[in-house]
């Protein structure tokens, strides 16, 4: 049971994330201008908190991009905590809990601290407001609260993962990072960043300050291009690393996660250079890493991405491959990741195994770009889906924390059977595809909507009670509210 403290601190915390969420706003049609004008209200912010000294004392590496960046971030702050540093780590999105956007030595805040320090900011914010200056939105003000948790602190190091762009986004109030990084660009927020690749690499380019080294990741050439002529008119030095040799052992799954790899630790390396730590840090190709690198990315964990996960009820019988990849590229390399996940246990299990795809996307996400790559990657790589499921997100938009409230069912469906129509479209094609080439017809896809998730676990659990000679491989991916949600769920 649980002591008078302990409940006083969880209402405590409640109270805490109500006001959060108060917070959060619908995003408005004139982004851009809004993007803009809350930007500049971020160095009046800082001053009310009195966080622009301390700020600037700041030792960080910030990291932008489309995909990979977290991932990179997560790798960049567990090697440098085996150095012995103290690191903070700010990243987003949070998949259960807010403060899993901030690491202190690798360990979330706790919620103690989490609280005190959220309404010292929040007062102190909430008594400047006027008609002209209002409170911070949601993200802005996380980003005040990491700088407030990470000076305070005191800590060695701050690794930055960027919210969304780059030029207007919150974390880029910072005056002189230590080390910049970019990982992979493609197509995402568009309605944000503009629709081509050139439009969105000037966005995140827009982290680079004068003078301090970047790096990023090989990219198509027209976002490269936009990438190097941003560098070259700030004097900034842009530097292209290589995936890691895939011998290196990872704490993050799949193969896409090498290039996030590399990238970090050329973040690192520069980091330990600037800081005097190390001159050279022993990264001679000849002699490979050092090991504090390689116990750093060996250890590094990243929860939503590249997990297995059994079910709590069913753990033989049901596991869930969790993946939140919301693009276009990500899905593919979701697909690669899934696809040899399946092959590795057919290798060693005799259990007859059939894979089911539990999917949801959000409604800003153009779903024709992304099951058509998923499903024609992981049929490449001989992985085919027997069932698929569609499913509204438990969480809501409006609302940081959860209810414990076991809510079955949604005010509407109508996006996920649009959903459905498209992933049927997609096997119709397929079926008629094989009629036309006289092969032998595949096994009929069946898909599914359910209202709310939970209805869909149950329906899953049912079928495996069923099927106790089958193991359902169910891949969890499209958003990572929906992976969030889902390990929320399993691991009551």
């Amino acid at each position: 049971m649980a002591t008078e403290d302990e409940g006083e601190l969880s209402a405590r915390y409640q109270n805490t994330l109500d006001a959060l969420s108060s917070l959060i706003t619908k995003r408005s049609s004139c982004v851009s201008n809004n993007q803009s004008q809350r930007f500049r209200l971020l160095l009046h912010y800082l001053k009310v908190l009195e966080l622009e000294d301390a700020v600037s004392q700041l030792k960080i590496i910030h990291v932008a991009g489309t995909k990979g960046k977290g991932s990179t971030c997560v790798f960049a702050e567990s090697i440098l905590r085996c150095y012995g540093l103290r690191t903070g780590l700010f990243t987003s999105p949070h998949l259960i809990d807010v403060r899993e956007r901030f690491r202190l030595n690798g360990i979330e805040i706790s919620q103690e601290k989490f609280v005190d320090y959220f309404w010292c900011c929040f007062h102190k914010l909430k008594e400047k407001t006027s008609n002209e200056i209002p409170m911070p939105t949601y993200f802005c003000f996380l980003a005040l609260l990491a700088f407030k948790i990470f000076a305070t602190e005191q800590v060695d190091v701050v690794i930055l993962e960027v919210g969304l762009g780059g030029r207007f986004d919150a974390t880029n109030v910072i005056q002189k990072p230590v080390v910049c990084g970019i990982s992979s660009l493609g197509y995402d927020h568009m309605e944000i960043l503009g629709y081509t690749l050139a439009e969105i690499a000037a966005e995140k380019a827009g982290i680079f300050k004068s003078g301090v080294p970047a790096f990023t990741v090989p990219q198509p050439d027209e976002a490269m291009h936009v990438l190097s002529e941003k560098a070259s008119k700030l004097e900034v030095n842009l530097q292209v690393v290589e995936p890691l040799d895939m011998s290196q052992r990872l704490g993050l799954q799949g193969e896409h996660q090498y290039l996030n790899a590399g990238l970090a630790v050329a973040l690192c390396s520069t980091f330990l250079k600037e800081i005097g730590i190390e001159e050279k840090n022993g990264l001679n190709q000849t002699r490979g890493l050092p090991e504090k690198f390689v116990s750093g990315l060996s250890n590094a964990y990243l929860i939503g991405r590249a997990m297995v996960v059994p079910d709590s009820e069913l753990p033989e019988e049901i596991v869930y491959y969790l993946d939140g990849a919301h693009s276009p590229e990500s899905m593919e390399a979701c697909a690669i990741w899934f696809s040899k996940q399946i092959k590795q246990n057919q290798e060693r299990s005799q259990k007859r195994s059939e894979q089911i795809l539990l999917f949801n996307c959000m409604t800003v996400r153009d779903p024709s770009l992304l099951l058509p790559r998923l499903r024609s990657k992981c049929i490449d790589h001989g992985v085919d889906f027997k069932r698929a499921v569609f499913v509204p997100n438990v969480s809501v938009y409006n609302k940081v924390g959860y209810s414990s409230n076991d809510d079955r069912r949604v005010d509407s469906v109508t996006w996920q059977f649009g959903l459905q129509r498209l992933w049927d479209s997609l096997a119709r094609g397929e079926a008629k595809s094989n009629l036309e080439s006289d092969s032998k017809g595949k096994e009929e896809v069946k898909s599914f909507v359910f209202s709310s998730l939970p209805l869909a676990v149950d329906w899953l659990r049912d079928n495996a009670r069923q099927s106790k000679q089958v193991r359902f491989q169910v891949l969890v991916t499209g958003s990572l509210h929906l992976v969030g949600d889902l390990l929320r769920l399993i691991r009551k």
